[in-house]
C-alpha cells in the first residue's frame, strides 16, 4: 500500500522537533508493517529572508524543498500564511502548495493509494480539497486545539465539519478529543482513537543510581530534589503556575525546557520571586538530552490548559519518572494509577499539593516505567494498517 503522509506539523532539517510525533507514528506503522510505503508533503509557510533577525521565520526560509529523513522522501513545498488574515486564507494557498506538489508525486511514479492527513485546520481543510481534486480517499488525525479550540470560530467549525463528514475515516489521539469530534457531528462509526505511543529505548529508565550519576553530568543538584516542566513557552502551557508553585516549596531545584515568546516574562517572575538561583531555562533540547533530564528528575509537571495527548508524560513515565499534570481532555487518559503520579486542578495551590505529595511519598521509580511500558507502538500500528487496509479495499 503506498500512502501520502501530508501534514504542516512535521520535522524537517532545522527544525527536526516540529511535529515529532507525527513523523514517529508514520515511521513506527512502517517500522511494524514493511507493506507500507511512505512519502510525505510536509508544506512550510514561505518566507524571503533567511536573515536570522527573522527568528523562527528565517528558519522556514532555510528548510530545504526536498529531504530523505529515515529513508522517507520528505517534500516541503512552500504556501502563502500572511499575517492577520492568514486563518482564513491559508487553506486555500495550502491546498494550491499541497496538489501541486502531490501531482509531481504522482507524475514521477508514485500514485500513492491514499492521504494520511494530521490536523484539522487548516490541514484537513486544505487536504479535504485536494483529496476530492486527485479523487483520492484520505483521513485526518486530530491532535489537540484544532477540535478543542479552533471549532470555537463559526466559520472554521463549518469547514472542519465538512472535513470529518467528507473524509473516509477520522482519528483522534485521545477519547476525549473522539467525543468531541462526534458532537461536532462526525459519524461514530468514522472516529477513531489512535493514542501515541512511547519510543522505551529512547527514554530509557534510570533507577536511582543511574539518577544520580545523570544529575552528575547535567551538573544539577544532588541532594536537592529536580522538578522539570517541558513545552513551548506561552501561557497554555502553564510554566507560570509551576514557578508560582516550586516558590512554596523549599529547596527545589526547577528545570524549564523550551523555547517560546514567554521567555522573558517567565525569568522576570523567577526574578520577582527570588527564585534565580533555583530555576533553569533549558532551551530547546534533542530528545536525546530531554531523556538525560527527566531519568534526572523527581517529577514531571505539565500545567497546560489544553492536551490531546501530552507525549511529555509518557516521555518521562518511561525514564521512570512520576508526573504531576492537570486535569484536562486527554490528560487523564495517560495518568490513569498512581504509579503514573497524580492529576491536580490548574493553579499554583493543588500543583504544588501534587508535587509535595510525590516528593514526601516517593513512587518506585520501576513501577512508573512498567506503567509507561503498557503505553508501546504496536496497538496503534496495528489498529492504523487496519483502518488503512479497509479504506484500501473499498477503494
Amino acid at each position: 500500500m503506498k500512502i501520502l503522509t501530508v501534514s504542516t506539523l512535521f520535522p524537517f532539517v532545522n527544525n527536526p522537533k516540529h511535529g515529532i510525533f507525527v513523523e514517529t507514528r508514520l515511521r513506527q506503522l512502517q517500522q511494524h508493517y514493511p507493506d507500507i510505503e511512505a512519502k510525505v508533503i510536509a508544506p512550510i509557510p514561505y518566507f524571503p529572508s533567511k536573515n536570522e533577525i527573522f527568528g523562527s521565520y528565517a528558519q522556514y526560509a532555510k528548510a530545504p524543498e526536498f529531504e530523505e529523513r529515515y529513508g522517507i522522501d520528505v517534500y516541503h513545498p512552500r504556501y502563502l500564511a500572511i499575517p492577520k488574515v492568514g486563518m482564513t486564507l491559508t487553506p486555500l494557498t495550502l491546498a494550491y502548495s499541497i496538489y501541486n506538489q502531490a501531482k509531481k508525486i504522482i507524475n514521477n511514479g508514485y500514485d500513492f493509494d491514499l492521504i494520511d492527513g494530521h490536523y484539522f485546520y487548516p490541514d484537513g481543510v486544505a487536504i479535504r480539497k485536494v483529496a476530492k481534486k486527485l479523487n483520492k480517499p484520505f483521513t485526518v488525525t486530530a491532535r489537540g486545539t484544532d477540535i478543542n479550540l479552533i471549532p470555537s470560530f463559526k466559520k472554521q467549525k463549518k469547514q472542519i465539519q465538512q472535513v470529518l463528514n467528507q473524509s473516509d475515516h477520522n482519528m483522534a489521539v485521545c477519547e476525549a478529543l473522539r467525543q468531541e469530534m462526534i458532537k461536532l457531528g462526525a459519524s461514530p462509526g468514522k472516529v477513531s482513537t489512535l493514542r501515541n505511543g512511547v519510543n522505551l529505548e529512547l527514554f530509557s529508565f534510570a533507577d536511582k543510581e543511574k539518577q544520580m550519576n545523570l544529575r552528575k553530568k547535567l551538573h544539577l543538584s544532588e541532594d536537592n530534589p529536580v522538578v522539570i516542566s517541558v513545552g513551548h513557552l506561552i501561557e497554555r502551557k502553564g510554566h507560570h503556575l509551576v514557578i508560582d508553585a516550586i516558590s512554596q516549596i523549599p529547596n527545589v531545584e526547577l528545570l524549564i525546557a523550551g523555547e517560546g515568546p514567554d521567555i522573558k516574562r517567565l525569568k522576570t517572575l523567577v526574578k520577582t520571586t527570588n527564585m534565580e538561583k533555583r530555576v533553569h531555562f533549558l532551551g530547546s533540547l534533542t530528545q536525546e538530552k530531554l531523556s538525560d533530564y527527566y531519568g534526572a528528575s523527581d517529577v514531571l509537571v505539565l500545567a497546560s490548559s489544553r492536551e490531546g495527548w501530552a507525549n511529555v508524560l509518557l516521555e518521562a513515565m518511561s525514564c521512570g519518572t512520576p508526573v504531576v499534570a492537570t486535569n484536562i481532555w486527554g490528560t487523564p487518559e495517560v495518568v490513569q494509577t498512581p504509579e503514573a503520579g497524580k492529576l491536580v486542578d490548574r493553579n499554583a495551590y493543588d500543583i504544588k499539593n501534587g508535587i509535595t505529595d510525590i516528593l514526601n511519598s516517593p513512587i518506585d521509580r520501576n513501577k512508573t516505567r512498567l506503567y509507561a511500558e503498557k503505553f508501546k507502538w504496536e496497538s496503534t500500528s496495528k489498529k492504523q494498517h487496519e483502518i488503512f487496509n479497509s479504506i484500501n479495499r473499498k477503494n
